[in-house]
């Protein structure tokens, strides 16, 4: 196991002066499941494989143990990767290819064959050891992945979208036993991942980052009742937070409902424009004529069973607005329905630079 650290890492690709990965300065725990999240180009896959050392470090270091490692070679950092693609020998029995790393590294038999072993056992692959890949689910050749890097005992697991070829159902499923997995063998793992409910479900800490920018890295409950900046706020929760610009001028208002902040939030040193942020779990239907309520009209209603997600357009500042407001268990509301929105729990305000303001 291991501490891994970033210490104001860049990569720069030849053709372009922008780095893909900007600066970064990130300190990952022994044991920790990090995850790093953004949308495509962000830099997140860039930053994991310059921890494997699969791509050269510009500016900055890569730290393992207190070991600088920017300039060693990839088979010296005692990593272990998993890719999106399971990369798996066909011609192999799962066996061969869980040991095949091993065998690479001269590892006796007897000792290949106990690690291997007790790899399936974590992994419920014991009844498919003699298979070969192709007679096997997709989720069993993701586990049959893992297990060929569990049987290296690394000192840092890299994973870089390993559940992106999976169908939902068994994405959900795997996720967990991942999680579960990581949480037994106490091994610190970075993780990469695109879809920010993976993101929050998983990671005991989550790195949020931007075009090649490290945003915020928190906890996911941190994360999520607290962004640090607009970006972190929009990407991060689903359905997302409504996030809306508003003149501060002479106070701030949504569509001529006075919106309520906490004692931390100095509205009145605000000017420009800046962004009002509220959860749909923070809003609901009101009856008419509630104080500082928000009239609207149902475009839509999405049904989930035990919620539904009803989204009310109104005017604000003479331009269409669409807030979405989650409904509790069976809804009544439908599409045409003319209603009225409140403020029912916290909200957050991005001043003009998209930076929080208050706690």
């Amino acid at each position: 196991m291991a501490e891994v650290r970033f210490d104001a890492a860049s990569r720069i690709y030849p053709g372009t002066e922008v780095p893909a990965v900007n600066e970064l300065n990130l300190d990952i725990a022994d044991g920790e499941l990090l995850v790093l999240v953004g949308p495509s180009g962000s830099g997140k896959s860039t930053a994991l494989r310059m921890l494997a050392g699969l791509e050269f470090i510009d500016k900055g270091s890569v730290f393992i143990n207190d070991k600088d490692v920017t300039l060693a070679p990839p088979q010296d950092r005692d990593i272990a990767m998993v890719f999106q693609n399971y990369a798996l020998y066909p011609q192999m029995s799962v066996a061969a290819n869980m040991g095949f790393a091993l065998k690479q590294q001269g590892i006796p038999k007897d000792e290949r064959r106990k690690r291997v072993e007790e790899a399936a056992r974590i992994l419920d692959l014991e009844p498919y050891l003699d298979r070969k890949p192709k007679n096997l689910s997709g989720g069993q050749r993701q586990r049959v992945a893992m297990g060929r890097a569990i049987v290296r005992s690394p000192q840092v697991f890299l994973m870089d979208e390993p559940l992106s070829n999976l169908d939902a159902k068994l994405r959900v499923q795997t996720r967990t036993e991942l999680a579960d997995l990581q949480a037994r063998l106490g091994v610190t793992t970075v993780y990469v991942t695109h879809d920010q409910v993976e993101a929050m479900t998983m990671g005991h800490r989550v790195a949020v980052l931007d075009h090649g920018v490290l945003q915020q890295v928190a906890r996911p409950r941190d994360l999520y009742s607290k962004p640090e900046n607009r970006f972190v706020a929009g990407f991060i929760g689903s359905p997302a937070m409504n996030l809306v610009d508003v003149d501060a001028t002479n106070g701030i208002a949504i569509a001529g409902g006075t919106v309520p902040f906490d004692d931390s939030v100095n509205v009145a040193n605000q000017s420009g424009t800046v962004s009002v942020g509220v959860r749909p779990e923070h809003l609901s239907l009101v009856t008419d004529g509630t104080p500082d309520s928000i009239a609207g009209e149902v475009t839509v209603v999405e049904e989930l069973g035990s919620e539904a997600f009803v989204h009310v357009r109104t005017k604000h500042q003479g331009d269409d607005l669409t807030l979405v407001v989650r409904d509790e268990g069976e809804t009544s509301t439908q599409r045409g329905d003319q209603v009225s929105v409140a403020f029912t729990g916290p909200t957050h305000l991005f001043g003009a630079d998209g930076e929080r303001v208050g706690d």
